[in-house]
């Protein structure tokens, strides 16, 4: 009795040290990044442009020279840098083919290609880590029905099922999120599943299960710290993919409904007029979608080089 008493509080002890030690090394990784990121030159160029977004998206409304949908038909299709005689100012990236300001609407598009890059994701990776951490811990038919459940929509077409959705549905914010966070559970539930088969035979786990600690207390102190790093890697990825989504999606008219700016919508709008030489009106957004696209995308990189212990001497 007295021996396994002691036992238990050596266990007790052996989880909370564990747990202690998880807290400092948490804090020299974050000190050890911050680090890491100002010495890189694309990665801090990048994290710039994209904190850059960030606050023009969230404060749009302050930072927009006017209304995006004000409409002056008699100044339409001006070129960049037109002064706007009606309202007192100029149109510094020039006006739409009904004589919006398309500066503005740059800034008001970034907060819905932003917000469902963020939002699809989060929700998708969510739902399919929790899903893949399910399936690896538990095994036997909870396992099979949830990875048959992902074989089935990998079999599907993402762009035909979102397509179908979306005509179904109607276009919509919150419809288009559920849409795109649909089409990325998936990878995530495939890879944490095979993070978390790989994690639970090991010894730390056999030890916490010995000495009587819950499941999902092993899953979340022990499984879920050990494999985010390649899911927070393949996240940064997969919201630059969710951006050029909307922007398609926007482009065939089944994204947000047509009043609200939107990136890809600012595309679809300018087919007719390129013809006519009004370069400005698709090259600004696409810029926009390049720019962003590319800091997600150098920002992955450096975290893959970060968080992969083998690849951090390069």
């Amino acid at each position: 009795m007295i021996e396994q008493a002691n036992t238990t509080q050596s266990g007790a002890s052996v989880a909370a040290s564990m747990v202690q030690g998880s807290v400092r090394k948490q804090r020299s990784d974050w000190a050890r990044a911050s680090a890491s990121l100002l010495r890189a030159r694309w990665p801090l160029l990048a994290a710039i442009c994209l904190t850059t977004m960030v606050t023009v998206a969230i404060f749009a409304p302050q930072i927009a020279p006017a209304d995006p949908n004000r409409q002056h038909l008699i100044q339409r299709l001006q070129p960049p840098f037109s002064p706007n005689e009606q309202a007192d100012r100029t149109y510094w990236l020039g006006s739409d083919g009904l004589g919006r300001d398309v500066l503005s609407r740059l800034i008001y598009g970034a907060r819905v290609s932003l917000a469902v890059g963020v939002a699809a994701v989060a929700i998708g990776g969510l739902t399919g880590i929790f899903l893949g951490v399910v399936a690896g811990y538990a095994g036997g038919r909870t396992d099979d029905f949830i990875m048959r459940l992902a074989d089935i929509q990998l079999a599907f077409p993402f762009i035909l099922l979102a397509i179908m959705v979306l005509v179904v549905l109607g276009a919509g914010f919150l419809n288009l999120v559920i849409v795109l966070a649909i089409g990325q559970w998936v990878t995530y539930a495939r890879i944490a599943r095979g993070e978390t088969i790989s994690q639970k035979r090991k010894d730390y786990i056999e030890s916490a299960r010995a000495i009587g600690v819950h499941g999902s207390r092993i899953v979340q102190r022990g499984i879920l710290p050990n494999i985010l790093a390649p899911l927070i890697v393949i996240a940064s990825f997969n919201v630059a993919g969710v951006i050029l989504s909307e922007a398609s999606l926007s482009f065939l008219g089944l994204g947000v409904p047509p009043e609200v700016p939107t990136w890809g919508g600012m595309l679809a709008e300018s087919r007719d007029q390129l013809l006519g030489g009004y370069w400005w009106l698709a090259v600004f957004p696409g810029v926009a979608i390049m720019v962003t696209v590319l800091s997600l995308n150098i920002l992955g990189d450096w975290m893959r080089d970060f968080l992969d212990p083998r690849l951090r001497g390069r």
